[in-house]
């Protein structure tokens, strides 16, 4: 019997949304501090009931081979069964964004 392929639930913030995808690799980018997600898995396109935030996470991904999401933007990655629905929602006051930058370049100090 052959072994069934993973599959990884990965939610991180994306420009003050909060992003949902199925892919079947994560790994730690060798580019300090980023997550590299690859073979992004989106439902079939048969079905009749299409969700346009699924529709428009596989238009933004199109063509992407893989995508390198900074650690910090991660907020959670789940191996899973099954593939769920791969969604974008607002980021809300339940999840709390990492601090930014201690400085800003080009910014003066008071």
């Amino acid at each position: 019997m052959a072994k069934a392929k993973r599959l990884f639930k990965v939610t991180f913030v994306n420009q003050g949304q909060v992003y949902e995808v199925f892919a079947r690799q994560v790994y730690q980018a060798e580019l300090y501090g980023f997550v590299v997600i690859e073979e992004l898995v989106f439902g079939e396109r048969s079905t009749v009931v299409i969700d346009p935030s699924e529709e428009r996470l596989q238009s933004e991904f199109e063509g992407v081979k893989r995508s390198f999401v900074p650690m910090h933007a991660i907020i959670r990655i789940d191996e899973v069964e099954k593939e769920g629905v791969a969604k974008i929602s607002d980021l809300g006051d339940n999840v709390t964004s990492f601090p930014g930058p201690i400085y800003t370049p080009g910014g003066r100090s008071s």
